[in-house]
């Protein structure tokens, strides 16, 4: 029997994962999800609480994966290395987590989604400045400005399907920064 609730709970997830990231979070509704999951709407309830929570879920889990499997590309071993597993991230995760990554694009709006990967991000920023000081740029504050708003722009389009040569803009990132 709990066999069965996890599995219903993981079609649950996939299911409004699926349909936030094509229709939006406002444009979906919990009918909706429980449909096309093959569940009642009263388990989204037993399960989630309601909606809100449910993305909440979504969204945390996501990031606790993402930390989770990448945490040796996020430890700083030396200033190129780091930068260049920054400029690799953006289509590491999009490939690993098309509609997850398809759903916080959609979703960049949403406080929870925005303050969920500004704390996924608030780190990262530290360690992008030191890699700069170290690697002796003039300007390291804002190379990790720059470096930041490239990384963030480069997952939204590639979330969206806008991006298609991503490995050619990868790689001109990292001829740019002398990272090879």
């Amino acid at each position: 029997m709990k066999e069965t609730a996890i599995s219903r709970k993981d079609r649950i997830i996939q299911t409004a994962t699926s349909l936030f990231a094509e229709k939006g979070f406002a444009d979906t509704s919990t009918k909706e999800i429980s449909l096309q999951a093959g569940v009642s709407e009263a388990l989204i309830f037993k399960h989630f609480g309601n909606k809100d929570r449910l993305l909440s879920f979504i969204i945390k889990t996501g990031y606790s994966r993402v930390v989770m499997h990448h945490k040796g590309m996020l430890t700083y071993k030396g200033a190129k290395e780091f930068l260049r597993n920054m400029i690799l991230l953006p289509n590491k995760l999009v490939a690993e987590e098309p509609l997850f990554w398809k759903m916080q694009e959609r979703l960049s709006h949403d406080e929870l989604s925005r303050t969920q990967h500004e704390h996924f991000m608030k780190p990262v920023q530290s360690i992008i400045l030191k890699a700069f000081q170290e690697l002796g740029y003039a300007k390291p504050e804002l190379e990790t400005q720059y470096l930041l708003l490239v990384i963030d722009m480069l997952w939204k389009k590639e979330a969206c399907g806008e991006v298609r040569n991503a490995a050619e803009l990868t790689q001109l990132i990292e001829d740019k920064y002398q990272l090879i």
